[in-house]
């Protein structure tokens, strides 16, 4: 489908002894624009996430930031036996020497015991392994592609729909206008042989050779059906470029370059109307191209 360069993607993630939120967002932009906020601490990462981006992504401005948290996620609590087995028999040690000078000690508690210096250990404590913590990153941003260019994809399907709507409207706009045209043929013709019978009127020395000529080029000025041909071939080939664009090629760029020759024939459409019907249907044809053009900018 055509694709949208419009998206929006967010993915939450846990493993290695961390926690992480990737987020992405993507808006129109002229090439791939990556912009990219990652966490230190995490060699190796940067590199590898441009590297997918580039791969998936042909346009748009990107923006991929990751937050990334350590110690989190129910981290298992581990005994340390060697600092048990020493702290015991350092407690047995010290009821023994008080007994010897007649003193009596409150037992230990288990939580006394646990609390005491090294014999709970969380492996939340430990740092994470940094491969195998990329890795697991790394693991994850196909997902975070996935959603987003799932996202870019039904804006892209709106768009798609959008644009035909609005070529269909370009469709009518120039058989109407192609219609108006012909109809004004014999007003044209008969304004030219008023005009030229006006200028011998008044200059009777005149050439009317070098006269009818003049005319004759006033009236090619006047002719629209350059235009018209124009605006249906241009028509023709939005329709084909929205084709393409289903099979996954990125057509934003031809259809941008397309909407300003769609303008520049709608223009020149209205320069050359001498007559308010056409002139009205030549501006009616530039609102629509003005529509076209801002659904335009956020094809890829």
């Amino acid at each position: 489908m055509v694709n949208s360069m419009t998206g929006y993607a967010t993915l939450r993630g846990a493993g290695e002894g961390a926690e992480w939120v990737w987020e992405m967002r993507g808006v129109n932009g002229r090439g791939l624009d990556l912009r990219l906020r990652l966490p230190d601490g995490v060699e190796g990462l940067e590199p590898l996430v441009r590297a997918e981006l580039s791969r998936r992504l042909r346009r748009g401005s990107v923006s991929l930031s990751l937050r990334l948290s350590h110690g989190t996620g129910g981290a298992a609590l581990r005994v340390d036996a060697a600092a048990l087995e020493a702290a015991l028999a350092a407690l047995r040690q010290a009821e023994a020497a008080a007994a010897r000078l007649g003193l009596a000690l409150a037992p230990a508690t288990g939580a006394a015991v646990l609390g005491i210096r090294g014999v709970l250990d969380s492996s939340a404590n430990a740092a994470p392994d940094a491969e195998a913590l990329r890795a697991a990153l790394m693991a994850d941003l196909p997902a975070l592609l996935d959603a987003f260019l799932e996202m870019r994809a039904e804006e892209g399907r709106r768009l798609a729909a959008l644009l035909t709507g609005h070529l269909d409207t370009v469709e009518a706009l120039t058989a109407q206008a192609a219609e108006r045209a012909e109809a004004r043929r014999p007003a044209m013709a008969v304004a030219l042989r008023e005009a030229l019978a006006a200028v011998m009127e008044a200059a009777p020395t005149a050439d009317s050779g070098r006269v009818e000529q003049e005319l004759a080029l006033l009236a090619v000025k006047t002719d629209v059906t350059e235009e018209i041909d124009r605006l249906r071939a241009h028509v023709a080939a939005a329709r084909d470029l929205l084709v393409a664009g289903q099979g996954g090629a990125p057509v934003g760029r031809k259809l941008d370059f397309l909407m300003q020759e769609f303008n520049r024939e709608a223009n020149t459409l209205c320069s050359k109307a001498q007559d308010s019907v056409l002139t009205r249907l030549g501006l009616d044809l530039k609102a629509v191209i003005d529509q076209m053009r801002e659904q335009v900018q956020n094809v890829e």
